[in-house]
């Protein structure tokens, strides 16, 4: 018996389509999972096992091969438990399969069952809307996904939940769309201009940067209101369109930082320490995340104390300074992420 299930991947910040194949045969009972999978993947197999024998499910006594196409795009993480485990349910015929074939999944399960919360569940959300499928995530990431849900996308907190909804026993409700606007009660605890008094000049160059998107240097000695001044032009900055907000909110979704539907249009604003890495600026790592330049895209990047820097870490910001973006290479891939930043120093 064969099961085919749709789910995604996260690259930077794209969500590329990844098939579940899963195929019970004849033989000694084994699971293996093939496709490039990285060792959270693998482990998948020990909690998919327990999780639908917890949930009172059979877990098919056959030898089971799992294949995560296409085999050479790098899968990692627990997102992939949710689809493995309805690929074997179908296959084994506990649910229907045809029930799939309109949906892609995503979620980690725990031992018992349960769905666990996921990061880069935004950039999901947009690439299954545009192959004309509905997404199903788990509960703890509802908030986030309404975000940018049109009636496409469905929350559960369990798998019984899940099955429940593929047998048509109980139907799921689509989430509604999340409040676009700017929470009134987060606006207030952003830092305020209204707030200094005084500051003439330093004032008026800050809205100045406000109006054209310029560049800031601050200098003075100590204690003269720099840092102060300097964290209050995001509340000066015009709200992000819808465009700009689900750019941003999908580079913070994909760093796995909370969102909230009420303050999700404000501009960020993100001050690293001076004893930042070049690493921890620009992004990186074995499965690159995005670093500082990219959290504060559409938004204010600080640089406190900035001779304190070290000087190859402030070389790598002239790339993204002029084309608000960073290139990140690995041997495997090269990802990209948005980094128009407002810089201040």
């Amino acid at each position: 018996m064969l099961a085919v299930v749709h789910s995604r991947a996260i690259i930077g910040v794209s969500a590329p389509a990844v098939t579940v194949e899963v195929h019970l045969s004849g033989g000694l009972p084994a699971l293996s999972i093939v496709g490039l999978p990285e060792t959270g993947v693998r482990e998948s197999k020990d909690r998919v096992r327990s999780a639908l024998l917890n949930a009172g499910f059979e877990f098919p006594a056959r030898r089971i091969t799992i294949n995560l196409a296409p085999a050479d795009l790098p899968k990692e993480g627990g997102r992939f438990d949710l689809p493995i485990a309805l690929g074997i349910l179908a296959a084994s015929g506990q649910i229907p399969g045809e029930s799939l074939k309109d949906l892609e999944f995503i979620g980690e399960l725990s031992l018992d069952g349960a769905l666990r919360s996921l990061k880069g569940v935004l950039p999901a959300v947009l690439a299954a809307r545009e192959a004309g499928r509905s997404l199903l995530l788990p509960q703890e990431n509802a908030e986030e996904a309404a975000l940018a849900s049109n009636g496409d996308v469905l929350a559960a907190s369990h798998i019984l939940t899940v099955c429940e909804h593929l047998s048509g026993r109980a139907r799921l409700v689509p989430l509604e769309r999340g409040d676009s606007g700017v929470d009134a009660g987060a606006a207030a605890d952003a830092a305020d201009l209204a707030d200094v008094r005084g500051q003439q000049v330093p004032r008026r160059a800050l809205e100045v940067a406000a109006a054209g998107a310029h560049n800031l240097l601050f200098f003075g000695p100590p204690g003269t209101g720099k840092s102060m001044l300097a964290s209050r032009l995001p509340g000066i900055l015009p709200a992000l369109d819808d465009a700009a907000a689900m750019e941003v909110a999908s580079v913070h979704s994909v760093a796995g930082l909370p969102l909230k539907a009420g303050g999700w249009r404000q501009p960020p604003f993100r001050a690293p320490h001076h004893t930042a890495s070049a690493v921890a600026l620009v992004g990186g790592g074995s499965s690159p995340r995005p670093g500082e330049i990219s959290l504060a895209h559409r938004g204010v990047l600080f640089l406190d104390e900035l001779p304190e820097f070290e000087r190859r870490v402030l070389e790598v910001l002239r790339e993204p300074m002029e084309t608000g973006e960073i290139a990140i290479s690995r041997a495997a891939r090269q990802v990209t992420f948005p980094a128009r930043f407002q810089k201040e120093s």
